[in-house]
């Protein structure tokens, strides 16, 4: 029985208890794939990324700034940096957004001493270029017969660089980088920290690309959906979703991690969510949410606990 009323023509909880989701498996790795991830960070390294700000306002407690900066194969990222205005800046953190982008940052987000950059991943938002096409079906897809140019890997070369273009502005604070990412940047994230130590702490909320084989077996009306509709007649997909498995990477993870996943959602499935969770390697807390990308009766109650949690979690002292 579904936790709740909805339109669906699926269940979003695809029938798991929350047990049976803490017992979801890591798919099998493909050979060469640690190889893969560390020859692209190392790559990835060799780049400046080049940060400019442009001050807009002072907002909620935050100095305001329009940024970009240069990622891989000579795309442009666009976003924002705020940095509180009555505090010093003693660690900074990445925030990711979901597939539906960002038109602004995160306000809300209280974090003691932490300046926030909101990238946009190329070819969405602030970062949409004539080379991308935006819409997440069409975004998911995009050079997905090759692992070495599929775009998801270009967005983790994003996040990459993030980092660096934090560590060249903020040196004082290197060693107290942090990560924070939601469905879509919450995938890109698992995908990225496992292979870069200079991400102290991480939180993952509702994450994708979980135990990719059984994340595309699974009727969604996510990006999976997408990746699933074209793997029907392109079958080589799955060769390169092999390497883009986030619970494959999470067995890799240094970092502690804080996870927020939700075992009812229509768009990311809680399986591929837990998949994550399950594999990573290092310290990790769980936060289970009632639901994902789904209107429900104590999601303010939640999200307000959620802040909270996040507040002790990157609160601390050093990351």
């Amino acid at each position: 029985m579904s936790a709740f009323d909805h339109f669906y023509s699926y269940d979003p909880g695809y029938g798991y208890s929350l047990d049976d989701l803490l017992s979801v498996p890591t798919p099998q790795e493909v050979r060469n794939f640690s190889q893969f991830w560390r020859e692209k960070y190392q790559k990835t390294l060799l780049a400046s990324p080049l940060l400019s700000l442009n001050y807009q306002c002072l907002r909620a407690g935050y100095r305001v700034y329009d940024i970009n900066y240069r990622s891989t194969d000579g795309y442009d990222i666009g976003g924002w940096l705020l940095e509180p205005d009555s505090q010093i800046i003693t660690q900074a953190i990445v925030v990711g957004h979901g597939y539906g982008g960002r038109e602004q940052p995160d306000y809300h987000l209280r974090i003691p001493g932490a300046a926030l950059l909101f990238p946009c991943f190329r070819g969405i938002s602030r970062s949409r270029c004539d080379r991308l096409p935006e819409q997440p079906n069409q975004h998911v897809v995009h050079g997905v017969d090759d692992p070495e140019s599929y775009v998801i890997g270009g967005c983790v070369e994003d996040l990459w660089l993030a980092v660096s273009a934090l560590i060249d502005h903020y040196p004082a604070v290197t060693d107290s980088i942090g990560y924070m990412g939601i469905s879509f940047g919450g995938g890109i994230g698992a995908l990225a920290a496992p292979w870069d130590a200079r991400i102290k702490r991480i939180h993952l909320n509702v994450p994708t690309f979980g135990n990719q084989p059984l994340r595309l077996s699974l009727p969604t009306s996510g990006s999976a959906a997408a990746l699933r509709a074209y793997s029907q007649h392109h079958h080589h997909v799955f060769d390169t979703l092999a390497y883009y498995d986030a619970a494959v990477c999470a067995r890799y993870a240094l970092q502690p991690l804080h996870a927020a996943v939700a075992p009812f959602d229509p768009v990311v499935a809680p399986p591929g969510q837990f998949a994550i969770y399950n594999a990573w390697a290092a310290e990790k807390v769980l936060f289970v949410l009632d639901a994902g990308h789904f209107d429900y009766p104590r999601q303010f109650e939640q999200e307000r606990q959620l802040i909270d949690a996040l507040q002790r979690f990157f609160g601390v002292t050093s990351l």
